[in-house]
């Protein structure tokens, strides 16, 4: 039987995206974000969330995509504290769509021939073989490694 992976998918920039799921603490209502003054273009800013102080950070510019106002409707992926080295990091995503169970079938790994930036926090494509005439169940999702994000973010 083939080995499968747990994911959660999301949306950002009208494109699909996963990230493991064991990074995931939890999902949250997008809530005013305090912007820090001379901050990273990456850092949104923080949230107090039960208490706690949580750096929110824009996936889009991490990422190297357009870069987007921050909406009331979009969602919070709060990271467990181990991913981002004990820090309480979340980040900002247009919509959260589901959890996924992949099997390592469905997956390809890019190949080492990419040399660009953003394929190395990239840990595979998920390929989707629903039904055709479900979108949803279809299609290509793009694996954030975002274990390695948050590392070369630290290293800057």
């Amino acid at each position: 039987m083939a080995s499968t992976v747990d994911v959660v998918e999301f949306v950002l920039g009208g494109e699909r995206y996963a990230l493991d799921i064991q990074l995931a603490r939890e999902i949250v209502e997008m809530i005013p974000i305090t912007p820090i003054p001379r901050a990273p273009p990456y850092i949104s800013g923080v949230i107090n969330l039960r208490g706690e102080i949580t750096n929110i950070m824009n996936l889009n510019t991490l990422l190297g995509l357009p870069n987007q106002e921050v909406r009331d409707n979009q969602k919070i992926i709060v990271l467990v504290p181990d991913a981002a080295s004990g820090s309480n990091v979340g980040i900002i995503v247009d919509e959260v769509t589901s959890v996924l169970q992949v099997a390592e079938t469905d997956i390809e790994h890019l190949g080492e021939g990419l040399s660009s930036e953003v394929s190395s926090f990239v840990k595979g494509i998920i390929k989707l073989k629903g039904d055709v005439s479900d979108k949803k169940s279809t299609g290509l999702i793009i694996w954030i490694d975002m274990k390695k994000v948050l590392e070369d973010v630290a290293a800057k």
